[in-house]
């Protein structure tokens, strides 16, 4: 939580400059508080694993936040027990009516086929566009992320010579981003995908801005100007053996796959996994949480309309 000091106080430049966040008085006493309302579509086929990784991250900080969990009715889940999809996940339909601070899009195994191969594509481009007008911020993730920047911007996704796997140093673009308040100047987070959108066509569009890369793993995070759409190409939220039962995983089905980079020590696949990402990828929900959805969401959400117009030449018109 923010530190509340008088706006007049000599510390609060120096702060500021920092990138430190206070507030001020006049701010403080002008604040109405309530439970944040956070949506989480959750693409991913092992969606009890995914549940605990995101929950886990959101729920260290001393917010209040009303979770909603979003399936796709245009695909039959086939690694999660039907009656716990019944017990806590709702549908688009139920939902559409709705407003909300925050919403989650996660990754999906679906990286090597075209967006409009994927089953629920069709369903997915209703709640992107959605999202524009009945929530405040979306935070886009890995494959996620890849579909919310060729949904809405038109940027394609290209392959890489081989599957980026592994755990991998970043460093930010600009100082005084918010979301990275408190990171050090180099930090580690997981990748594992076949695909990527480089930063120079993410660039290519007025709106965009890359926030922080890799010199290995490319982009790793990229912003409407406004910052009410997030794109991460990593897993901050990943445990410390998701890399490790991926790679055991393909490696009992015989699919060729590399020891992840930077995890085993050694690269030895028998030792237990360093995990250096973990401080930084709480660190990276707890401010997406703080600075772009709980500091400047509107307290009635019905103010939110047409907040989140779509992008003159965006691919929404066309694929929605």
């Amino acid at each position: 939580m923010p530190i509340k000091i008088p706006e007049s106080l000599p510390a609060r430049s120096v702060l500021e400059s920092e990138n430190i966040f206070v507030m001020t008085e006049t701010r403080a006493v002008s604040q109405d508080i309530r439970p944040l309302s956070l949506l989480i579509l959750n693409l991913m086929p092992t969606k009890i694993t995914t549940e605990n990784q995101l929950l886990r991250e959101l729920s260290n900080t001393p917010l209040q936040i009303e979770i909603g969990l979003l399936q796709t009715v245009s695909h039959e889940s086939k690694n999660t027990d039907n009656d716990h999809l019944s017990s806590f996940y709702t549908t688009f339909d139920q939902v559409k009516g709705k407003r909300y601070d925050g919403l989650i899009i996660t990754g999906a195994p679906v990286e090597n086929m075209n967006f409009e191969e994927v089953d629920y594509w069709q369903e997915l481009c209703e709640i992107m566009a959605w999202s524009r007008t009945h929530v405040y911020s979306t935070l886009h993730i890995c494959w996620g992320a890849q579909a919310g920047l060729y949904y809405h911007y038109g940027l394609q996704k290209k392959p890489l010579s081989k599957k980026l796997f592994g755990v991998y140093p970043h460093k930010t673009l600009e100082k005084n981003v918010p979301l990275f308040r408190g990171f050090d100047d180099v930090f580690y987070a997981p990748h594992s995908r076949y695909t990527e959108v480089t930063a120079e066509d993410i660039a290519s569009v007025p709106s965009l801005r890359v926030l922080a890369v890799s010199e290995e793993a490319g982009v790793f995070a990229a912003a409407r100007a406004d910052d009410r759409q997030i794109f991460i190409m990593g897993h901050p939220e990943y445990d410390s053996g998701t890399l490790a039962a991926e790679y055991f995983r393909d490696v009992g089905r015989g699919i060729p796959i590399q020891v992840p980079k930077n995890y085993f020590p050694g690269d030895d696949p028998t030792k237990t996994p360093v995990v250096n990402w973990r401080s930084h990828g709480q660190l990276f929900y707890s401010n997406w949480l703080n600075y772009y959805v709980y500091q400047t969401t509107p307290f009635d959400l019905t103010q939110l309309l047409e907040n989140q117009a779509p992008v003159p030449g965006s691919k929404s018109s066309a694929t929605a």
